[in-house]
């Protein structure tokens, strides 16, 4: 009795272990996965997530055994915990984020573009700024402290001296949602507002605030990626076919955007609304859509140039270099979306 119960536990245990040695029912070799996570932000860089996700263009590509859920996140700190968490396995977010956790250590890959420009400075009804040396002393707000955004205006203003209190400067700087910038500049608790699209444009309608530096003259603003589709090296190496499929799909939307604009701009009101609570007027989305450009595409040279800036404002504690950070196999993948 003794010998066929240890025989038949040594069975059950072979069978543990045979079991183990294979795929996972959570994602196998041929690139599926039972549910992939995409998250993105309600702004207007991440279009690309937001029509894919209208067109179904993930679930269509990742085959009707995977279950595709969205996340959104209203900065970039955020996302990249959940993605160093596995809580969602790729997505868009602003290269400064992706750069500032990649320097610390994270298991984070640059696998494609998404959008070009759309950060904006304003300045209050009643502020004036008629020179960089106006800024000194003043309160600015962006979504994060290293954010895309930030750096982005404060490279701009160092070349002319001008720096925050956190290198021992004078500006000071408070950090929040773009979605509340109107509050806190009517309200008079910010001089400066950066912003991303659609937020500038809402700002403009709302508060009657001037354009101070345009998205074309801000620091990198036609060159370096606004928004960039990340993932996890681990994912990249183990199951290529799925990250390949993600990107394909990431492909046809920004395709999409490109010869559908009115009704990519519908798509964009519509998710939102929804994510934020917040309608916006199609006039501010016409105004936001002029001041962006989308593209899967990576300017890699641009990337490391803003890297560099991030460093000389200690937002990074070592000059970074980002050679293994951008991972462009997949966007130069012969495969092409298909229409």
């Amino acid at each position: 009795m003794k010998k066929g119960l240890l025989s038949f536990a040594l069975l059950i245990l072979f069978v543990g272990l045979l079991a183990g040695c294979g795929a996972s029912n959570e994602e196998s070799s041929n690139g599926s996965k039972e549910k992939v996570v995409i998250g993105y932000f309600p702004n207007i860089n991440h279009v690309p997530a937001m029509v894919a996700k209208d067109q179904a263009l993930y679930e269509k590509k990742l085959g009707d055994g995977t279950t595709v859920e969205y996340r959104t996140f209203a900065d970039g700190g955020a996302f990249m915990t959940a993605l160093k968490t596995g809580d969602v396995d790729a997505g868009l977010v602003g290269p400064g984020p992706a750069m500032n956790n990649y320097t610390t250590g994270a298991d984070v890959k640059i696998i494609a573009g998404a959008s070009t420009g759309g950060t904006v400075v304003l300045a209050r009804e009643g502020v004036e700024i008629n020179s960089a040396e106006d800024f000194a002393g003043k309160v600015f707000v962006t979504p994060a402290v290293g954010c895309t955004h930030d750096v982005q205006y404060e490279t701009y203003l160092q070349e002319s001296g001008i720096t925050s209190e956190r290198i021992g400067g004078t500006m000071k700087h408070l950090t929040g949602n773009p979605a509340t910038y109107s509050a806190l500049l009517q309200a008079g608790k910010v001089d400066i507002a950066v912003a991303p699209e659609p937020w500038a444009a809402v700002i403009q309608n709302e508060t009657g605030a001037e354009v101070v530096i345009p998205w074309n003259e801000v620091s990198f603003g036609e060159t370096l990626p606004a928004s960039v589709m990340v993932t996890s090296g681990k994912l990249a190496n183990e199951n290529p076919v799925l990250v390949q499929n993600i990107i394909d799909a990431h492909k046809e939307a920004v395709q999409f955007i490109q010869e559908n604009p009115e009704e990519a701009k519908e798509i964009t009101l519509k998710d939102i609304e929804e994510t934020t609570g917040q309608g916006l007027e199609k006039e501010v989305v016409d105004l936001a859509w002029e001041r962006i450009g989308f593209t899967y595409e990576v300017d890699q040279d641009a990337v490391q140039a803003f890297a560099d800036s991030s460093y000389a404002l200690k937002f990074l504690k070592e000059q970074p270099d980002f050679t293994n950070l951008i991972d462009k196999q997949f966007i130069n993948s012969q495969k092409t979306a298909s229409k």
